[in-house]
This record gives C-alpha cells, structure tokens and sequence, in this order.
C-alpha cells in the first residue's frame, strides 16, 4: 500500500504506542533503569502523577552520561563521592532531560519525520492540548510507514563511512565518554581489523539494570562498574549489510530484527554504519520529492 506521508493528517495516534509507561520524577535512577531493562525501552517519559502531565524524559543516552560519559557524572563523583549504589537510589529528577521534545496528538505524520530529522530525536511522546502524555512514536513506527514505498538508493549512499569504533578491552567509561562526547547510540567493536559486534547505549544501560552487577561489587564505587571490558556487554547475533544493498530492504531487515543499526561490511571490512536514522532521513527525503 503506498502511503503519502505528505498528506497524512490524522493516522499519527494509529501508528504510535498508546499504553506507555511513565514514572515520577522521584522514582528512584535505579528503578527506572530497570524498568527500561525490563520492557526493553530506550526512552521513558518522567510525568507529574497528579496531572499525568509530561515534565520530562530519561533516555538510554542520560543513562550512560549518568554512568561516566558526561556532565551528568556530577550527580555520581560529587554529590554521591564516587558511590553508584548511593547515586542510583537518587531521584531520577537529578539526570532527566526537562526540555522533552514532544509532539501534539494531532500532527501530521509528515510533520513527526520533520521533527524527528531535524531534532535527532529516536522517539518523540505524544501530548494532548493540555500537555498530558498520550503515547510515544520512535524512528521504527516512522520507518514502518516510510519503507513499503519502492526506493532505489543503496547503502552507501546514506551510510556513515569510517566511522568511529572502539576494541572489545576498552572500558565501559571510555566507551561512555566516546559516545557522549560524539552523540552515538552505538559503537562498532573491532580487534584486528576484524569486526567484534556492536556495542549500544541499551548494552550499557542493560549491564546496570541487572542485579548481579551490584551483587559483584566490593566496595559501591563507580570504578568497580565502569572499568569492566566491553566485550563482556556485547551478546546475541551479529546482523551486518553490504554497500550495495538498497535500503529499502535494509529498512525491512533492521524492523524484523528490531535493531537500530547494521555495521556495512566489504571484503571482510568494516566500511560503514547505517542506522534507522539515516533511513528515516534518507526515506522521508524521497517520498516528499
């Protein structure tokens, strides 16, 4: 069925998620982790729970910025000296983002690929006039809509080359800091010019949402979390494409699979990275031609 994102006006609330999950911004760091580890979220709405009102929104990305990568590690090394365990039972008020960019419950879908491209948003929650939380749209329901239309651009011509990558021995903080510091969801892990896996902000966020990580730990400090290898977050298939693939298909494979990125493999080498992102983009931009 082609599907004019141009002319959409009103299927925006049949394409999104509607029973979202939220919690108070005084749930605890910890308790939030583990209920994005637990239903397998990148994202979740922080709401007044008198109101029901949107007030923010924690990401996978506050996570690991909380965790060492960036400014958010204050709440840790300062306020908590270096404990985690303290910090995590902090309120997630402390590391949520208050300026949430959301969308109203009755934008047009081509106004939410609009938004989504120019903010760099993975998922926007979705509020009524008055500002209650009324569902959630990620780049995947987007990219559900945007890949049943035929489309003749191959990998390389959306994909990022050479990009950045880190070895599977590297730290947890040294790859927190990468991520931040660049704004990467996910690294590609390579040891001798050979592709390891991939290695994600849900991967980190994951390793502290299990409780055998804190079981393991002899003293609470940050150092006994972040020094842990890499290697040892990465788990399940590896799912790799090739330059020439057209990326309708690709957009096809990355929902199937329900990952966000395909390393770009040529000859044995990594060449490249594609994300649901880049087809988003890459998708919107033909269709509104």
């Amino acid at each position: 069925m082609h599907m004019d994102v141009k002319n959409n006006k009103s299927e925006l609330m049949d394409i999104a998620t509607h029973d979202v999950i939220s919690v108070s911004p005084r749930k605890t760091i910890i308790g939030a982790v583990e209920t994005m580890t637990k239903k397998g979220f990148r994202r979740l709405p922080v709401t007044d729970p008198g109101t029901h009102k949107i007030i923010g929104i924690v990401t996978a990305g506050d996570i690991i910025n909380f965790m060492g990568g960036g400014e958010k590690f204050n709440l840790v090394s300062k306020k908590h000296n270096g404990n985690m365990i303290s910090a995590l039972n902090d309120s997630v008020r402390e590391i949520m983002s208050t300026k949430a960019v959301t969308i109203r419950d009755n934008n047009k879908i081509s106004e939410v690929i609009d938004t989504i491209v120019n903010k760099k948003c993975g998922g926007l929650p979705i509020t009524s006039e008055e500002g209650i939380l009324r569902g959630i749209v990620t780049e995947r329901d987007i990219l559900k809509v945007l890949c049943k239309n035929p489309n003749y651009l191959s990998v390389s011509d959306i994909m990022t080359k050479s990009p950045h990558v880190t070895s599977p021995d590297a730290r947890i903080c040294d790859v927190t800091k990468q991520m931040i510091s660049n704004k990467f969801r996910r690294l590609p892990v390579v040891s001798d010019d050979v592709l390891f896996g991939i290695v994600t902000a849900m991967d980190i966020m994951n390793y502290l949402g299990d409780g055998d990580v804190f079981r393991e730990m002899t003293t609470g400090d940050v150092s006994d979390v972040m020094s842990v290898p890499v290697r040892k977050l990465i788990s399940g298939e590896l799912y790799t494409t090739t330059p020439d693939e057209s990326i309708s298909r690709v957009a096809k494979e990355m929902i199937e699979k329900g990952v966000g990125a395909f390393p770009v493999i040529n000859n044995s080498n990594l060449v490249g990275v594609v994300t649901e992102f880049d087809l988003v983009k890459a998708l919107s931009k033909e269709q509104s031609q």
